[in-house]
């Protein structure tokens, strides 16, 4: 109820400056898109080129399954003409911010519409709440499936020309360059990671790579559950520690934005090496500045994962 008042306090006093700063960003006739995740960031800023304004919602460094949003996100999304995120699962907390838009402004855009999503494992201890909200361990992370990104690219394309037709021949151009571009990346993958030695990805972080794993064709072992604040207990790292000595594995992966213990755990027990993952949720603020991009991201991954699966 407190957050409640704030934001309707919040909202009253900023409402009359919403209007103009609208009036003042429109003025250069760029569509105002905010996105909640780094994929849809991407995306959107390349199918949007030079006709929008395009913006990500979580800070950088912040890991999205813990971040809530604040009365102030709110209003910033009430400023925009798109608001994209991906699905109910990966971003409950979007339903606190469309819940508080004016719908006939802002579009809201489902990234992930019509992907259906693969099974994760939850942790015991969150499985009541999981369940309740996130589809019985339904795996968000769907953009690491390259033909899930794809789709995503086409929902976002069509929510470009539906708010903005004129521009409808530009944002195609765009958006045909970005699938050809995922298509070859993951033609690249296919090609790696087929002549790899080892079969066996083992992360000592929450499940995020279930979808890449499954187009592969590769067995995936994590940490932790779905869920990323969720810790493994000692019989499972016992378990895992057995895995890697079974398999012969030289290496064992962790992930940006959460902590690499675990994984740093598991290769001091094994005498593997630790390599990173991106899933690609967010980014650092560094890496904003050096420009990455969510094939760039990606093209790491297939690095470390040729480096890791030998």
């Amino acid at each position: 109820m407190k957050w409640l008042m704030a934001l309707l306090l919040t909202l009253l006093l900023i409402t009359p400056g919403c209007s103009r700063e609208k009036e003042k960003q429109h003025a250069n006739g760029k569509l105002q898109v905010v996105t909640t995740l780094f994929p849809l960031y991407d995306f959107a800023r390349t199918i949007g080129g030079d006709r929008a304004e395009v913006t990500l919602l979580l800070p950088p460094g912040v890991e999205p399954h813990s971040f809530e949003p604040r009365p102030e996100d709110v209003v910033r999304v009430n400023r925009a003409d798109l608001f994209i995120y991906t699905n109910a699962v990966m971003e409950p907390w979007a339903a606190n911010i469309i819940s508080g838009l004016d719908k006939g402004k802002v579009e809201v855009v489902e990234g992930g519409k019509g992907i259906a999503l693969m099974q994760g494992p939850v942790s015991d201890q969150h499985r009541g709440e999981h369940d309740a909200h996130e589809g019985k361990g339904g795996d968000p992370h769907i953009w690491l499936d390259f033909d899930n990104a794809r789709t995503i690219a086409r929902n976002i394309l069509a929510a470009y020309v539906a708010r903005d037709p004129g521009n409808k021949a530009l944002y195609e151009q765009s958006a045909a360059r970005l699938d050809g571009q995922l298509a070859a990346l993951d033609q690249r993958y296919r090609e790696t990671l087929a002549q790899c030695l080892k079969k066996v990805l083992l992360h000592g972080g929450h499940y995020a790579f279930g979808y890449l794993a499954r187009r592969y064709g590769l067995k995936y072992i994590s940490a932790s559950a779905v869920n990323a604040d969720a810790e493994p207990t000692p019989a499972k790292l016992a378990e895992l520690v057995q895995v890697m000595r079974r398999e012969h594995l030289n290496y064992v992966y962790t992930e940006e934005l959460l902590s690499p213990r675990v994984a740093e755990t598991i290769a001091r027990e094994t005498g593997a090496k630790v390599l990173m993952l991106r899933a690609g949720h967010n980014v650092t603020r560094d890496d904003l500045q050096r420009g990455v991009s969510f094939i760039s991201l990606m093209e790491e991954n297939l690095q470390n994962l040729k480096t890791g699966l030998q």
